[in-house]
């Protein structure tokens, strides 16, 4: 019979909680998106460095493992001011991530998404600080979603100029 000691039990706790949250983002994400992809989005002027659609999918499920990495590497971390700060930011930014979809996608509006990608980069930048100051590996891994909302933002813009 194999023992588990309470550390590999609270850090599975951890991972369970990290996975939950960022699998509920995902999902919620999904609910918005996928009925409006086709005929809304596909009918939609887009510029010409939009992403072919089948690259969303890989970079998300990429970004997403990360994030639910970065999450569990800061609640292993003992309890204090700055992880509280650094939690509280994270879910935020999965608040507003999730948000995105149904702002751009469910109410077929790229001018609301733009509403809310501009603040959610900040708070993705909000939560790397935040994160670094309790566990540099969690930030580092956090950079390719601030790249991939940059560029989102970019192409969130763009959509709008061209559909006016």
């Amino acid at each position: 019979m194999i023992r588990f000691n309470s550390g590999f039990k609270r850090d599975a706790a951890f991972a369970a909680l990290a996975l939950a949250a960022v699998v509920t983002t995902s999902i919620l994400g999904q609910i918005a998106t996928y009925p409006n992809l086709n005929p809304w989005y596909a009918g939609l002027t887009k510029p010409s460095f939009n992403p072919p659609n089948w690259i969303f999918a890989p970079v998300w499920t990429t970004l997403y493992a990360l994030m639910a990495f970065a999450l569990w590497r800061i609640l292993r971390v003992q309890i204090s001011q700055r992880r509280r700060y650094a939690v509280g930011w994270f879910f935020l930014m999965l608040a507003l991530n999730a948000a995105w979809s149904w702002m751009f996608f469910w109410a077929h509006s790229p001018l609301l998404g733009l509403i809310n990608i501009v603040p959610q980069f900040v708070v993705v930048l909000a939560t790397i600080v935040s994160f670094a100051h309790v566990d540099d590996l969690a930030a580092i891994c956090l950079l390719p979603l601030a790249a991939w909302v940059a560029f989102a933002g970019v192409l969130n813009s763009a959509i709008w100029l061209l559909n006016g």
